[in-house]
């Protein structure tokens, strides 16, 4: 990909987003968003190689819409200023959990996992940890897992890297609070994303970066995913 090209489009709308500006610039716009997708499509290739599952994917079934959704946000800036493609087996808005790909300027990522699991699954998440603590401390706290990811609850998305975007303060509702592995209880969901430069993308060579990144997360994803497919 021309990343730096994408981030400087990118840098652009950020500083002036509004319907002009993106006018005037349409066809830079069309330009990154077309060289973002021949990307995304070589990412599929790559990840269907360790993950048969995606091979079906087209770039156009991973990636979102430019323009937000503004109708319930006190932000009333019409465009996003990232993008970002989730190579998602059984397709974006499904439970199952895919891999993510995020452009922004000083915020580049590479992202696997679950987002926003409803309740009841949720806990049959946790109960199953809870039924197999032994394999799934093997996944996550594997040394490569640790240093892609680290633990959970020690970061943020703004950080460079993180493992869970929400934890619950104490034990969820009918686990103990004095469980050895309470950690793995707490989170509310179960991603994982390793941050990256923004020189990452450019060219081809960061596909084989993205290989190694989600390789490491992706026995955690399936072990969710075991749970989630049991409700889809």
């Amino acid at each position: 990909m021309q990343a730096q090209r994408i981030l400087n489009f990118l840098s652009g709308i950020k500083q002036n987003n509004n319907r002009e500006w993106f006018a005037a610039n349409k066809s830079e716009y069309q330009a990154v968003k077309s060289d973002f997708e021949d990307g995304i499509s070589k990412a599929i290739a790559r990840i269907a190689e360790f993950d048969p599952s995606v091979k079906h994917l087209t770039a156009k079934d991973t990636t979102y819409r430019f323009y937000r959704d503004t109708r319930f946000s006190s932000d009333k800036s019409p465009y996003k200023t990232h993008l970002g493609a989730y190579i998602a087996a059984h397709g974006k808005k499904a439970l199952h959990g895919g891999y993510y790909i995020h452009l922004e300027p000083g915020h580049c990522l590479v992202s696997c996992g679950n987002y926003w699991l409803p309740t009841n699954i949720l806990t049959s998440c946790r109960n199953e940890i809870v039924a197999n603590i032994d394999q799934w401390r093997s996944i996550v706290e594997d040394n490569r897992f640790i240093k892609f990811f680290g633990r959970p609850g020690e970061n943020t998305w703004d950080d460079a890297k993180g493992f869970g975007l929400e934890n619950l303060k104490t034990a969820p509702s009918g686990f103990p609070r004095d469980y050895e592995f309470i950690q793995y209880l707490r989170m509310k969901d179960y991603c994982c994303w390793h941050g990256v430069s923004d020189s990452f993308f450019e060219g081809d060579g960061w596909l084989d970066g993205i290989v190694d990144i989600l390789k490491v997360g992706k026995p955690m994803m399936d072990f969710i995913n075991s749970v989630i497919d049991d409700y889809e």
